[in-house]
């Protein structure tokens, strides 16, 4: 068992506490509705939301994968930093126990933010992820990123 981390940033123009709404805080309902196509739904099956819960994302039929849960370990309201590990689901395969992600936004200082990820993969037996293997899914966080980026730029009064 390994542990292997990969980090990466994104710049928008929008506010950090905005982004840090729509894609943390609200996402639940927001996923589900700007991108019907490949999440079907987003529930909490324990707790209240916070830190500690356990959240279950179901996937379309256009997804490569049926669902996935994770357990958000910090949800930092104040500093726009989240903290959650995937325990469960397809994309872990039969080669990754858990990953882990951080994601915090930072101000920018021309109003929009930088966010800042990582994530952690925690293998099962000699298994060593490659920053190849794991581009598919940066690609996807990136892209879900910008649909929601697009999302608030044309609906400035949403999140405010």
């Amino acid at each position: 068992m390994g542990v292997t981390t990969f980090t990466h940033e994104y710049s928008s123009s929008v506010a950090p506490s905005r982004m840090f709404k729509a894609l943390i805080i609200d996402s639940r309902n927001l996923l589900p509705k700007l991108l019907p196509q490949f999440v079907k739904d987003v529930s909490i099956i324990q707790g209240d939301g916070e830190a500690g819960s356990i959240e279950q994302v179901n996937f379309n039929e256009a997804s490569p994968f049926k669902y996935l849960k994770h357990k958000i370990d910090v949800l930092d309201k104040d500093n726009l930093v989240c903290k959650y590990t995937m325990i469960e689901g397809d994309p872990l395969g039969d080669k990754l126990e858990s990953i882990a992600y951080e994601v915090k936004f930072e101000a920018t200082s021309d109003g929009g933010c930088l966010c800042k990820m990582s994530s952690s993969y925690k293998t099962i037996g000699d298994f060593d992820v490659k920053e190849e293997e794991v581009k598919e899914g940066k690609e996807s966080t990136i892209a879900i990123y910008k649909v929601v980026e697009s999302y608030l730029l044309e609906n400035p009064q949403v999140y405010a």
